[in-house]
């Protein structure tokens, strides 16, 4: 597919038959596009003029005889994972999938099977349209929540450049032992490995900077429910800052979280707000709750909880 760029002053415009290194000079004076983005597209031959319009091969589809996403997206049945996996939001340059609690975004070794971004090839294949979808966030394993896909180049670029940024907002919900008595607070706590659990991440002076804010929402004679936004995205960032407060999530039993009531962190992403790649309208989307959140809030809100 391609898009032609138009709406520039005429007498700025190029002249009918200017090579495509003209345009690719041309376009990068305008700064309308990443100037690697620009530069791709020039080394592709995705820049042509035709009549009047400027060409820009700005979606083109995946190869899938060299994509190793899509080679194992078309080998097979989708199992179990991949059925549970939905899609949230869709445009012609952006997909939002959910990813249900267990299920890792990408694989961890070659051929795995049963990730989020299987389950975002196989939606485009089933579509017939196999664009290059690529995750631009992650989540934890057993984290459910909606993951943000790019379509093409050009949408990557502005979203790993948002990303940056920290102009994407990611908000969650999660379940924490203990009453925790302020309304809100922020935690400012640089992040590192833990030398002693290669796993396991832990607050430390030379780590990388980290910053949790989160917010109250109900509380419980032994548990807390707290929303949660982040404005950097370390590993296990919610996890580690919760506990660090002296309040690990419920089931999270390598942060110190007890696992009697559930087997996995009681951590949701709730919703994504960002600005589309393209028009740069905001966009906002909500993932569901799962399963386990009402029946583990209705647990904890008995009179006489059985748990601790």
């Amino acid at each position: 597919m391609k898009s032609g760029c138009s709406g520039a002053l005429l007498e700025d415009w190029p002249k009918a038959g200017s090579s495509p290194h003209q345009l690719k000079l041309w376009l990068q004076q305008q700064e309308w596009f990443p100037l690697k983005w620009v530069n791709l597209l020039f080394s592709v031959g995705g820049i042509q003029q035709d009549g009047e319009r400027i060409a820009l091969d700005a979606f083109p589809p995946a190869d899938l005889d060299k994509d190793p996403l899509y080679r194992l997206a078309s080998e097979g049945e989708a199992g179990k994972a991949i059925a549970a996996c939905r899609v949230l939001y869709e445009d012609d340059s952006i997909l939002v999938m959910h990813k249900p609690a267990g299920v890792p975004v990408h694989p961890s070794r070659p051929g795995e099977r049963g990730t989020l971004d299987e389950a975002a090839a196989r939606h485009m294949l089933k579509k017939g349209d196999p664009l290059p979808v690529r995750h631009i966030h992650r989540l934890d394993q057993e984290t459910s929540g909606p993951v943000l896909y790019s379509k093409n180049d050009l949408a990557q670029l502005r979203l790993d450049e948002a990303m940056r940024q920290k102009t994407i907002e990611r908000v969650y919900l999660a379940f924490v032992q203990g009453k925790i008595s302020k309304p809100r607070g922020v935690i400012d706590a640089p992040i590192g490995r833990d030398r002693h659990q290669p796993a396991r991440r832990r607050v430390i002076a030379n780590g990388d900077h980290a910053v949790t804010r989160y917010e109250t929402m109900e509380r419980y004679s032994k548990a807390t429910l707290v929303r949660i936004r982040l404005e950097t995205g370390r590993t296990h960032q919610i996890r580690v800052h919760m506990s660090h407060l002296g309040h690990p999530l419920i089931g999270d039993s390598l942060y110190g979280g007890d696992t009697a009531l559930l087997k996995h962190q009681a951590l949701h992403g709730e919703m994504l707000v960002f600005h589309h790649p393209l028009s740069g309208a905001p966009v906002k989307v909500f993932s569901p709750l799962p399963d386990w959140y009402a029946q583990l809030k209705q647990t904890l809100s008995q009179p006489i909880s059985p748990w601790l």
